[in-house]
C-alpha cells in the first residue's frame, strides 16, 4: 500500500452517505474512509445494504472524484452476529475496491468470549485475504486499549500479511491514559492503517477536535511514522464532544479546517 490521506465520514455522522461524501469532497479530500458501524455511524448499514445501493455509492464516489480506501466495520467479533456483520463489511469493502477494513476486538469479558474472538478473527482474516483486503484492529476496547496490549493478541492470531493495527492516538489517551508516542512503536511492525485523531482532555474524556487543534503532538507522531517508513493510509477523524455534532455547515467548516491542518503537518489530502 502507498501513503494516502483520507477523510473519514464520521465527521458527518448525523447526515446521509451522499451528504457525507459531498462534504468530504467539498473540503478538499480526494480519498475517504466510510463508516459502516452498526449503532454508531451507519453511512453504510452492513445488515441491510443491497448490492444495488453499493453500486450506487460507487458511482457517487466516482462522480465526486473520491477514492474509497477503507471501511470502518467495527463489530463485536466475539459474537456470531458481530462476526457475520464484519464478514458482510469485508464483502462491501471488496465491492467498493477498498484496501482495508477496520474493526475493534469487541468487548469480550469472559474467557469463553475471548476464545470465540480468536476463532472468529482467524476465519475473518482468511476471508479478507481471499478478497485482497487487510484488516486493521483498532486501539479501542477493553481487550486492546493500546498497541502494547495488542501485540500478544495479534501474535496469537498470526496472519501478518492480512491482520495489523489500525492505530488511533486519541483513543489510546481516552481509553488507557497512555502516551501515544511511546505506544505507537509497538504497532509499527504490523501497522496497516492510522486514524489521525487529536484529543482534548485525559482518560475518559470524549472530545476529538480536528487533527492539529487538540493537545496531542501530532507533528511528532507523524515524524515517528515517517522514520519507520510507514506508507499506508492515514485517515483524519473528528468526533465532537458531549454537545454532539453541529449542523452540516459547521461540520463542513471543521472538515476544511482539518484539511488545512493536515497540510500544515505535511499531509496533503492528495498525497500519493
Amino acid at each position: 500500500m502507498e501513503r494516502m490521506i483520507l477523510g473519514s465520514t464520521i465527521l458527518f455522522s448525523p447526515f446521509g452517505i451522499d451528504e457525507a461524501l459531498e462534504g468530504l469532497a467539498a473540503a478538499g479530500y480526494t480519498r475517504c474512509e466510510i463508516g459502516a458501524v452498526k449503532g454508531w455511524f451507519e453511512h453504510i448499514d452492513p445488515d441491510t445494504i443491497s448490492d444495488a445501493e453499493i453500486a450506487r455509492i460507487g458511482t457517487k464516489l466516482r462522480d465526486l472524484g473520491l477514492e474509497p480506501v477503507s471501511l470502518s466495520g467495527h463489530a463485536q467479533l466475539q459474537t456470531q452476529e458481530g462476526s457475520a456483520r464484519f464478514g458482510r463489511a469485508i464483502d462491501i469493502a471488496e465491492a467498493l475496491g477498498m484496501a482495508v477494513v477496520n474493526t475493534y476486538t469487541g468487548d469480550a469479558t469472559t474467557e469463553a468470549e475471548r476464545e470465540a474472538y480468536f476463532a472468529n478473527v482467524a476465519d475473518l482474516c482468511d476471508r479478507a485475504a481471499k478478497a485482497g483486503l487487510k484488516i486493521g484492529m483498532e486501539t479501542e476496547s477493553n481487550m486492546l486499549p493500546t498497541a502494547e496490549a495488542g501485540v500478544a493478541i495479534l501474535d496469537r492470531i498470526g496472519r501478518p500479511d492480512t491482520l495489523g493495527f489500525n492505530y488511533d492516538p486519541g483513543n489510546v489517551v481516552c481509553y488507557a491514559g497512555a502516551d501515544p508516542l511511546a505506544d505507537l512503536r509497538f504497532a509499527l511492525p504490523r501497522l496497516v492503517h492510522v486514524h489521525l485523531k487529536d484529543k482534548v482532555g485525559g482518560k475518559g474524556v470524549f472530545d476529538f477536535p480536528p487533527p492539529g487543534d487538540g493537545e496531542l503532538d501530532l507533528a511528532a507522531f507523524v515524524s515517528v511514522l515517517d522514520e519507520a517508513g510507514y506508507a499506508g493510509p492515514i485517515s483524519a477523524e473528528v468526533e465532537f464532544g458531549e454537545n454532539g455534532w453541529p449542523d452540516f455547515a459547521a461540520c463542513l467548516a471543521v472538515a476544511r479546517r482539518s484539511v488545512a491542518n493536515l497540510r500544515a503537518l505535511g499531509l496533503a489530502p492528495d498525497d500519493v
